[in-house]
């Protein structure tokens, strides 16, 4: 039941303090008295992973509702009603023997860079394009995220491109790539504030303080104005402030505080919990509407990264490289069944998160996979493909589409942003839009 107030707290609502700025989640007390519910605002979300799918093994046998889940997808499985899995997807403008630094800056613009030496020159991103038209009344017009930093590397790169193509998934303009932040930390900041000096840092630490700490008294006088499910959401969502911040504090604390000033601070020692710190920072910006787009890089192509937690010991780049083996071919497998895995605990998030008349998965639009089919071949068809979310009612989940073959990626980020009101006739290479979507 909704509660009804006499006067309704903008959606701009902040909490302030010494240092931050916490922005509220969407409340009851946020809609006018004997107003309608608002309209639920839809987020987009990008999730990349590189070197490939073993397809057979991704790729639903049945098309249509009602499909047995594959291997990779089964993670899954508690979100099958509200995921969309499309196959027979493809990208010819990745097509090219330098693939790793030719996927990142295709997949969301199906676009092929320049390869001149010192030409750096790509196409504009589906997440720009749609920052463009819904991103730009919050505070952060979009997100990008990743975990792993190849930033150090300069110059010419994969089949002499430069480097710059294998860093990024998000292009702002043909020339204008977005950085990637892999830091939580620096990334709660941007959010919430707190001091960014090498002092500040260091005091912070070493008092062990909250930014909530600075907020308590507004948010305790603001909890008298709002009815019992508001007081529940707003403790819901600081508490989740808090615990994202303490995982932060404690990943700085088990590293050991070092003042360099070019120093990160707040990344975890395992890869599962930097993850997952980066899927919850992304939760709490969609939830506290400081963007309604996120663009998050997994994984790197180019990844050295092991996984002896699950059993595949050697370098993810190297065993993308399979040569039909058998073995090699089951690492991939865990591999990629270990990254459905991450995203599952992102999904659960999103659909345990209120906002307004239902959740943020509800409402939300998230587009997994990479822009390679087979690893060993270095091929662009059939990519890995699916969709997880409601839209706010744009997106009908427990689906296998099966478009016709070698149909354009680009077709289907066409469809994506026209279920978001964005009005775009052609992204890149694209012919028209998915039927059936």
């Amino acid at each position: 039941m909704r509660f009804v107030s006499g006067k309704s707290l903008s959606r701009r609502t902040l909490l302030r303090g010494a240092g931050a700025a916490l922005a509220l989640p969407l409340l009851d007390g946020m809609v006018p008295a004997f107003a309608a519910p608002p309209k639920a605002k839809q987020r987009l979300g990008f999730v990349y992973v590189p070197h490939g799918m073993i397809m057979e093994r991704f790729t639903p046998a049945e098309a249509g509702s009602g499909f047995a889940l594959s291997p990779i997808l089964q993670p899954l499985e508690p979100f099958r009603r509200q995921i969309v899995v499309v196959s027979g997807l493809e990208h010819k403008t990745a097509d090219n023997a330098a693939v790793h630094s030719l996927s990142p800056p295709t997949w969301l613009s199906g676009v092929r860079p320049a390869e001149r030496s010192g030409d750096i020159r790509a196409g504009i991103t589906a997440d720009q394009i749609a920052a463009e038209h819904i991103g730009q009344d919050t505070s952060f017009p979009s997100l990008e995220l990743a975990t792993e930093d190849h930033s150090n590397l300069i110059g010419a790169c994969d089949g002499g491109f430069s480097c710059t193509y294998i860093n990024t998934l998000s292009w702002k303009t043909p020339t204008t790539p977005l950085p990637m932040e892999i830091n939580p930390r620096v990334v709660f900041e941007r959010f919430f504030g707190e001091g960014g000096t090498v002092m500040e840092r260091k005091a912070r630490v070493e008092q062990d303080r909250s930014i909530l700490d600075g907020v308590a008294h507004q948010a305790n006088r603001l909890k008298l104005r709002l009815g019992p499910t508001d007081r529940e959401t707003l403790d819901g969502y600081l508490d989740n402030v808090r615990e994202v911040e303490r995982r932060i504090q404690k990943a700085e604390n088990s590293a050991g505080l070092r003042t360099e000033a070019e120093a990160p601070l707040g990344i975890p020692e395992t890869f599962e919990d930097h993850v997952k710190l980066m899927f919850d920072l992304q939760v709490l910006a969609f939830q506290a509407d400081l963007t309604r787009i996120c663009t998050f890089m997994l994984a790197r192509e180019l990844s050295q990264r092991t996984y002896p937690q699950i059993g595949s010991p050697d370098p993810h780049h190297s065993v993308s490289h399979h040569q039909n083996e058998p073995g090699k071919i089951e690492a991939l497998v865990r591999i990629q069944t270990y990254h459905m895995k991450l995203f599952s605990y992102y999904l659960d998030r999103l659909r345990n998160t209120p906002d307004g008349e239902g959740s943020l998965l509800d409402h939300a639009l998230i587009l997994y996979g990479g822009n390679m089919s087979n690893s060993n071949l270095h091929n662009h068809f059939p990519l890995p493909v699916l969709l997880a979310g409601g839209g706010a009612g744009a997106l009908t989940g427990d689906r296998h589409l099966k478009c016709p073959d070698h149909t354009p990626m680009t077709n289907l980020l066409v469809s994506v942003l026209r279920k978001l009101d964005v009005g775009v006739e052609r992204i890149g290479d694209s012919t028209g839009t998915l039927a059936g979507l």
